[in-house]
C-alpha cells in the first residue's frame, strides 16, 4: 500500500493511546482487603470472564478508530506499484511520452489505441500524485518543455500519434540534462512505451552511460513505467517497396512494388482488397495472402503520357494499427545514377566499374567514371551518387570534399589499397594485409538491414558462399555489418548524420576474394549504395518519420489532406509534400513493422540499480491505474466507534417477579 501524505504516518504510535490510558486508570486505585467484601468478590468472579473480553473489544474498538482515522488522513491508494510511500509527491516529474507508430495499436476489441490509453492514465494517475512542476519530453522533438498539468496530455497536439520512431535513450538522455541543468529537487520520471526493440536500443553501449550518469545526480530520480507490451496477432501491414514512371506505346505506367506482413505465425489465407491512389484517382486490386509475407512486384498504373511526376498512397483496410494501414509514395523522373571511382589496382578497377555501370533497371541510366585523385576537383559533386575508393586513403583537401559529399547525403565505399599507409579517413585507417593458404570464411553477416540485407523476396544474399583469401585490417570505430572466422570485419560502416561510409575489407581482385567471379554480392552491394545516394538527387523523395534528411520542414507544404499535425511537425506525420520543386512523401520507417518487444527481464537489466517500478497495461482499458481508499478506512473508523459506543452500554438488570 502507497499514501499520498506517508509524513502522516508518523501518529500510528498514537493507536496505542487507549491502551496507555487504561494502564494509567488501573495504577490510580489501591486494592484493601475487607472480609466483608469477600462474599461479593466472590459473587463477581462468576461473571469476570464476560468482563474482561467487553474490556478487551472496548479497548480494540478504540485502537481501531485511532488507527482508522491516522490512515485516513494519509491518503492511501489501492495499488502499491507506484513506490510513493519512500518520499510522497515529487518536486519535479518529467513524462517521457512514446509517440510512434506501434503506440497506435488497438486491442481486439477495439476502443483507445496505447497512446490514448496511456495519456489519459497518465493524466488520471500523476493529477492524483501530485508534483510540484511537470515537463514533457515526447518522442518526435525530445525537447523538455513545462506542462500546466498532466491534463495537457490529452489535448497537446505534439502528444498525439506520429510517425516517427521514438529513441527511448535519447529521452532519458534530454531527461538527465535537464535534471541536471535545472538542478531539480526530488524528482520522478514517468515512461509510457509498449517496450519495441527498435525504440529502446537495447544492445546500445548509451544504456551504460546513461545509468551511470543518473545515479550520480545527488538528489536521486525514481523511476516509473506504464508499459503496453502486447502485440496484436490480427495486424496486416502495406509498405511501398518501388516506385518507377516507365513510358509505353499508349502514354506511360507507374509500376509500384509493394510488401504486405502479418503475424510471424500467420498461416491462413485471406483476400485483402488494396486500394491505389495517384493524386485522388484511385483504383483497388485483390490479393491473395498466404502466411506472414507477401510481394506486389510492379503493379502497373495507368497514367497520361504528360504527368511525368506527382504523389500517390497504397491503402488496406483498417485493423488494428492504423499507422501501418496505408503508405505515402511520390514519383518522378529518375536521376542518372553516376559513380566515381579511384584504384590503384586494375584488377579491381575493372570490376568495380562494371557492377556500377550496369543499370537493375531499363529505365535507370547508370555511368561509371575512373580518376585520378589529381582530376577530383573537376568533378560535379551535386550530380554523384557514390564513390568506390581503393586507393591510399584521401588527406588534406580531397579528404575535406569527400566529408563535404557524404554530408549532403552521398555514399562512399573504401577498399584497400595495394599498399596501405598510416593515414585516416573518417575515424578509420587500414592495417596491414592479411593472406592465408586457405581463404577465410565468412563468419556472420547483417541480412535484416543495410547494404547486405535480404531482398524483398526474402532471400538471403549468399554472402557466405564469398572466398576472402586476402583481407586488410581496419582500426578505428565502425558498425561490422559481415565479419570473418575470428572477429576481423570484411564490411563496416563508420556511423555518420547524413550519408553512408563503408569499408570493404577485401578487393574484387581475383587473387583477394571471389566478389567478381560470383558477383551477386557485389552487385547488389554497390546497386543499393547507389540507389541511396541517388536518392538524394532525385526531386521525388522517401523519407522516414523524424528524419528530414537535409530538407527544411517549415518550408514545406502539404499535398494531401489537412490531418491534424501541427505546421512544425511535418517531418513526424506520414504523407506527401512539396519543398520547392521537390516531392517528398513521409511514412513510418521500416523497422516500426518489426514487432519484437522486449521482455520484463531485459528492461529491468536495463536500468539496473536504479530505483525502478513498473506495471503493464493494455489498450482501452478505462480503469484506474490508482485509486485513493481514504473513505475504506473512515468507515472503518466509524464502526470502531459505534462498536465501542455500544459496549459501553450497562448491562440492564431485570428484577425477578417484575412486571412492566
Amino acid at each position: 500500500m502507497s499514501f499520498l501524505q506517508p509524513w502522516l504516518l508518523v501518529g500510528l504510535p498514537l493507536v496505542a493511546l487507549p491502551i496507555i490510558i487504561h494502564l494509567i486508570n488501573q495504577r490510580r486505585f489501591q486494592t484493601v482487603r475487607w472480609g466483608a467484601m469477600m462474599f461479593l468478590l466472590a459473587a463477581h468472579r462468576m461473571s469476570r470472564g464476560y468482563s474482561r473480553v467487553r474490556q478487551w473489544l472496548i479497548l480494540a474498538a478504540r485502537t481501531l478508530a485511532i488507527a482508522g482515522l491516522i490512515f485516513a488522513i494519509s491518503r492511501p491508494l489501492a495499488s502499491g506499484w507506484l513506490g510513493l510511500a519512500a518520499g510522497g509527491s515529487a518536486d519535479t516529474t518529467i513524462i517521457l511520452l512514446d509517440r510512434s507508430p506501434s503506440m497506435q495499436a488497438r486491442s481486439a476489441e477495439g476502443g483507445d489505441s496505447k497512446l490514448d490509453t496511456g495519456r489519459k492514465q497518465l493524466a488520471q494517475t500523476l493529477q492524483t500524485v501530485g508534483s510540484g512542476r511537470w515537463i514533457l519530453i515526447e518522442s518526435a522533438n525530445r525537447t523538455p518543455r513545462e506542462i500546466e498539468s498532466p491534463a495537457a496530455l490529452l489535448d497537446l497536439p505534439d502528444a498525439g500519434p506520429a510517425s516517427s520512431s521514438a529513441d527511448l535513450p535519447l529521452m532519458l538522455q534530454a531527461a538527465h540534462d535537464y535534471i541536471r541543468n535545472n538542478r531539480t529537487g526530488q524528482t520522478e520520471v514517468w515512461l509510457c512505451s509498449d517496450l519495441q526493440e527498435n525504440d529502446w536500443s537495447a544492445d546500445s553501449g548509451r544504456w551504460d552511460t546513461l545509468r551511470d550518469a543518473f545515479l550520480e545526480l545527488p538528489q536521486g530520480v525514481r523511476f516509473q513505467l506504464l508499459a503496453y507490451p502486447q502485440v496484436s496477432r490480427t495486424n496486416t501491414s502495406v509498405r511501398v517497396t518501388n516506385v518507377r514512371r516507365v513510358n509505353t506505346t499508349d502514354g506511360a505506367e507507374l509500376l509500384v512494388s509493394l510488401h504486405i506482413a502479418r503475424d510471424a505465425n500467420a498461416s491462413d489465407k485471406i483476400t485483402l482488397p488494396v486500394q491505389f491512389e495517384i493524386e485522388g484517382a484511385r483504383s483497388s486490386l485483390n490479393v491473395e495472402v498466404t502466411g506472414p509475407h507477401f510481394d506486389l512486384k510492379d503493379h502497373r498504373i495507368p497514367l497520361e503520357r504528360s504527368r511525368q511526376r506527382g504523389w500517390g498512397r497504397v491503402s488496406i483496410p483498417a485493423d488494428a494499427n492504423p499507422a501501418d494501414d496505408d503508405f505515402f509514395f511520390v514519383f518522378d523522373n529518375p536521376p542518372p545514377r553516376r559513380t566515381i571511382i579511384v584504384a590503384d589496382d586494375g584488377e579491381a578497377e575493372r570490376p568495380l566499374q562494371l557492377v556500377a555501370s550496369i543499370a537493375p533497371t531499363l529505365d535507370l541510366k547508370c555511368t561509371a567514371e575512373v580518376l585520378s585523385v589529381e582530376a577530383l576537383p573537376t568533378v560535379t559533386w551535386e550530380e554523384i551518387a557514390l564513390v568506390l575508393w581503393q586507393a591510399p586513403l584521401p588527406t588534406g583537401k580531397t579528404a575535406d570534399t569527400l566529408k563535404s559529399f557524404v554530408e549532403r547525403g552521398g555514399q562512399i565505399v573504401f577498399l584497400p589499397p595495394t599498399n596501405p599507409t598510416g593515414d585516416e579517413a573518417f575515424g578509420v585507417k587500414w592495417k596491414n594485409w592479411n593472406t592465408g593458404d586457405d581463404p577465410r570464411p565468412i563468419e556472420s553477416w547483417r541480412s535484416d538491414d543495410d547494404l547486405l540485407a535480404r531482398t524483398l523476396g526474402g532471400a538471403a544474399l549468399p554472402v557466405g558462399q564469398l572466398e576472402v583469401r586476402q583481407y586488410c585490417g581496419l582500426q578505428g570505430e565502425v558498425t561490422k555489418l559481415a565479419t570473418l572466422r575470428g572477429g576481423d570485419p570484411l564490411v563496416a560502416r563508420v556511423p555518420t548524420k547524413r550519408g553512408g561510409v563503408y569499408f570493404l575489407a577485401t578487393t574484387p581482385a581475383p587473387r583477394a576474394s571471389s566478389l567478381a567471379t560470383s558477383g551477386v554480392v557485389l552487385y547488389a552491394f554497390v546497386q543499393r549504395a547507389l540507389a541511396t545516394g541517388s536518392a538524394v538527387l532525385s526531386k521525388a523523395r522517401q523519407l522516414d518519420g523524424g528524419n528530414p534528411d537535409g530538407e527544411i520542414p517549415t518550408e514545406w507544404s502539404r499535398l494531401t489532406e489537412a490531418g491534424d499535425s501541427i505546421s512544425t511537425e511535418l517531418a513526424h506525420h506520414r504523407g506527401a509534400y512539396k519543398a520547392e520543386d521537390r516531392l517528398l512523401a513521409v511514412n513510418r520507417s521500416v523497422v516500426e513493422d518489426n514487432a519484437k518487444v522486449l521482455t520484463n527481464a531485459q528492461v529491468a537489466e536495463l536500468f539496473g540499480d536504479l530505483d525502478f517500478t513498473q506495471v503493464e497495461d493494455h489498450a482501452g482499458n478505462i480503469d484506474s491505474l490508482i485509486q485513493e481508499i481514504w473513505r475504506l478506512f473512515l468507515i472503518t473508523m466509524l464502526i470502531a466507534l459505534v462498536l465501542e459506543a455500544a459496549l459501553c452500554l450497562p448491562k440492564v438488570n431485570r428484577t425477578p417477579g417484575a412486571t412492566t
